[in-house]
């Protein structure tokens, strides 16, 4: 286990079309605060030893759009110890993005990655 200030879980997910909402390929703010949640799942498990209760957000920010066809990263860190509850700070960054205007299946990687969503939570745990 590694519970310290500062520790973090990464993980990533390629965006499917079939998770578009809105013209232009969009896809709804939601999809990465669903990433957010399986970070912290395993933030807790890393932590804890048990997967936790997401007890909810302090904060969220929309920066940029997310559309399909993204390769998404989100980040959750550990940044505050209390008894039985976890401050934690996300962020989310498409690394990796379609351009259909060179072709259907083009894509390139973003660097730097352009940062889409951040958000601050609480975790509890027992």
């Amino acid at each position: 286990m590694s519970l310290v200030e500062g520790f973090s879980v990464t993980h990533k997910r390629y965006v499917p079309y079939s998770h578009a909402h809105y013209g232009g390929n969009l896809v709804d703010g939601a999809y990465g605060l669903g990433m957010f949640g399986d970070v912290a799942t395993e933030l807790c498990i890393r932590t804890d030893a048990d997967e936790g209760l997401f007890a909810g957000y302090s904060s969220v920010e929309f920066l940029a759009p997310i559309q399909a066809g993204d390769v998404l990263e989100a980040t959750a860190t550990l940044t505050r110890i209390g008894n039985r509850s976890r401050t934690v700070q996300f962020e989310a960054r498409v690394v990796c993005r379609a351009t259909p205007t060179r072709s259907a299946s083009a894509a390139e990687v973003l660097d730097p990655p352009l940062v889409v969503t951040r958000a601050t939570g609480t975790v509890v745990v027992p």
